[in-house]
């Protein structure tokens, strides 16, 4: 307990309470009265003045009363104040993280896998936080207010500011787990959009910081640099965070992270389907892979996978120093699984891992593999005879060449050209409307592998011109397009200067020192590889990567062709696909067996997410069947499959709170509930006032002892 005012009420304690204990020295000095019967006698005894003093001091009652009447107020007046587990009307941001890897069982209190999930846990600290809030009372009309945010790849209000612990607790038990990665930064601008009071002065509007948030996560959280690489996304000194870690550092987990499936250019009918399996223990783990085919078990294998290792890094400290920590570098291995099968299906992919595995949620895998087929293209060219030679060499089930002028023809308006799965367009691409209302040159609906051509904005790249004289200096290893591609020997002379437009569908697949050199450009139609530069002025045409690249381009932009779209998606994706004309009745089965009604556009689309969890999604409609539709119980059906993947929320170690701390500003605190101040006066007060009454209550009853 801490005295504000100590001073002033010890004044005022050494005036007042000797006053009223002397007050009970005095006497009467008493006269002689004749009086006829001592019937009399009472009322001439009676003290009416006190005018004698040094009488003995009686036990009384009143003066009892009194004296902790005075001592309460005088207490009172001396401001005591404590400390407690909440700031007394403060405005708190509960956020709770509900990503993947918060789905692992090392919850409880004994940190060991097989328990309650980190997100449980988290759920309970929040409820015991909303405990500790103080409710507007008679004495303190502000009491604690709190909102409750949830976030995995989104973040999600889920309660306004309110002091109604009872809205607050039915907000933090609402919170449902999922699969998909994690994103503080949406979590964070959305707590601070409205943990930041801004307060209206005379000259304009001031904003700072006036909520504290807290923070209930395994403290996995992948885009922290963000939070300083912009002046919006930075945390200052008036952003105040409470991080209170669950989970375990030593949890491990072994899961999916790759998953693939791949016919063989020149055999269609032979098919692969790869799975790559991590392990962040740090001892080897031997698991039996498990394929099945539409539910049945096709094959099985064991794979070893090596130990996790721990590689040392250093990090600065508060105090300006470096400290060191080790870092767990998980390992990897994978499967195969071969076979000859033309007919399509849906593939699982089952990983039984040992006992003390914490996540369950990238065990399966999930992948629709279309039915085998030779793909139709058509080419639009001027005469690149390299580019014709390396079509004509592909076992395509037709190839079609056009000049600029015919393929205009066939893309007028801007529709696509039916009955075709890739175009190749070399140096040209087909006009379309742009927002203005104007022709440009764009992308249509449909699979594009472009060659020297740049597509207008959005789905597009800014056109700066010529560019330097280039090497590959970064390309993306892992996308389909460019596996197994060496790029060490291409030279580009001139390149083109060109960037990607903020916050549009494309992405660099491969980078020089004027910009990208080929980019993948992706919306809700269009699908397109596109080669920035001239393969005339490099040497590509004669290395066999440029071979390569064009059949894997193919292969992988054939495989999405059609109606289908995109049906590999991620949790915390959104699943946008078009039906055939005329749908209707649309609605979508989830991984849990439940359902719900879709709406179908003007235009056929349906949209439905983000996908929670892992699993297989089926649309399904009344109406006509696209291309690889299916058709059950009179209903069509579509596929689409929702797998983790992700290698970060694989890794299920919890971050430790120093190390997380190393990441953030200082001015976040770990663990414990931040120690606010409780104001005793008012409470004083009143018990002054209660004893008042009683002593007033007692000296009319003329109860003395």
């Amino acid at each position: 307990m801490t005295l504000l005012a100590p001073l002033i009420a010890g004044i005022a304690a050494a005036i007042a309470i000797p006053a009223l204990v002397i007050l009970y020295f005095l006497k009467l000095k008493r006269r002689d009265v004749e009086v006829s019967t001592t019937l009399l006698w009472k009322k001439a005894i009676e003290d009416l003045q006190a005018n004698a003093p040094f009488q003995k001091l009686r036990n009384n009652i009143l003066l009892i009363l009194q004296l902790i009447a005075l001592c309460a107020a005088i207490f009172a007046l001396a401001q005591p104040e404590v400390k407690s587990n909440s700031l007394g009307g403060g405005r708190h941001v509960i956020v709770i993280d509900r990503s993947g890897s918060m789905s692992a069982t090392d919850g409880g209190a004994d940190s060991k896998p097989g328990g309650v999930t980190r997100l449980e846990a988290a759920k309970k600290k929040a409820l015991e936080f909303v405990h500790t809030m103080r409710e507007p009372g008679l004495l303190d009309e502000r009491g604690d207010e709190a909102m409750v945010v949830a976030f995995d790849v989104i973040a999600d209000r889920l309660a306004n500011f309110t002091s109604n612990k009872a809205e607050l607790r039915r907000a933090i038990e609402s919170i449902e787990p999922t699969d998909a990665p994690t994103s503080f930064v949406a979590a964070f601008q959305t707590a601070r959009a409205f943990a930041r009071v801004t307060l209206a002065e005379d000259k304009g509007l001031i904003t700072s910081g006036g909520a504290t948030i807290h923070l209930f996560s395994d403290g996995r959280l992948p885009d922290l640099e963000q939070l300083g690489q912009s002046k919006d996304l930075a945390i200052t000194a008036e952003d105040k965070i409470v991080f209170y870690p669950v989970g375990s550092p030593d949890t491990w987990n072994v899961g999916i992270t790759g998953m693939r499936a791949e016919r063989a250019f020149e055999e269609p009918g032979k098919l692969s389907i790869f799975v790559g399996v991590m392990n962040s223990a740090k001892e080897p783990r031997t698991v039996d892979v498990e394929l099945r085919i539409d539910s049945r078990v096709d094959a099985i294998k064991q794979v070893t996978i090596p130990a996790a290792r721990l590689t040392e890094s250093t990090t600065g400290d508060e105090a300006g120093g470096i400290r060191a920590s080790n870092k767990l570098v998980t390992s990897s291995s994978g499967v195969v699984f071969d076979m000859v099968r033309p007919q399509g299906g849906v593939f699982t992919v089952v990983v039984r891992p040992p006992e003390g595995d914490a996540l369950a949620a990238d065990n399966n895998g999930y992948l629709v593999v279309p039915p085998a087929k030779r793909l139709t293209v058509a080419l639009v060219t001027d005469g690149n005879l390299f580019l014709r030679e390396v079509l004509d060499g592909l076992p395509l089930q037709k190839l079609d060449v056009w000049s600029p002028a015919e393929a205009q023809e066939r893309f007028k308006d801007g529709a696509t050209p039916a009955g075709y799965d890739v175009f190749v367009l070399d140096g040209w691409l087909p006009k379309i409307r742009g927002a203005d209302g104007k022709e440009v040159p764009g992308l249509p609906p449909g699979r594009f592998l472009v060659f020297n051509a740049l597509s207008s904005p959005p789905l597009g790249l800014i056109d700066q011109g010529p560019g330097e004289a280039t090497t590959v200096i970064n390309y993306d290893r892992g996308h389909p397009a460019l596996r197994n591609i060496s790029f060490d020997g291409l030279t580009v002379n001139p390149s083109r200067k060109c960037s990607i437009p903020p916050r549009s569908g494309v992405r660099s697949l491969a980078e020089g020192i004027s910009g990208p050199l080929i980019v993948e450009a992706t919306d809700v139609g269009t699908r397109a590889l596109i080669v920035t530069f001239d393969t005339l002025n490099s040497n590509w045409p004669f290395d066999a990567g440029f071979v390569l690249y064009t059949a894997q381009g193919l292969t992988y932009l054939g495989s999405s062709s059609g109606e289908t779209g995109a049906l590999v998606l991620r949790p915390g994706q959104t699943v946008e696909q078009t039906l055939p004309p005329g749908a209707a009745n649309a609605r979508v089965g989830l991984p849990d067996s439940s359902r719900k009604d879709l709406l179908v556009s003007a235009e056929g689309r349906v949209v439905y997410g983000p996908l929670p969890k892992v699993g297989i999604y089926t649309i399904s409609w009344e109406g006509a069947a696209g291309g690889t539709d299916t058709l059950a119980e009179g209903r069509v059906r579509r596929i689409v499959t929702a797998n983790l993947l992700d290698p970060y929320e694989s890794e299920v170690a919890a971050v430790k709170a120093d190390d997380l701390k190393s990441l953030m500003p200082s001015n976040i605190s770990t663990g414990q509930l931040q120690a606010g101040t409780r104001r005793l006066w008012p409470w004083f007060l009143l018990l002054a006032l209660a004893f008042v009454l009683i002593e007033w209550f007692v000296y009319n009853r003329k109860v003395v002892v």
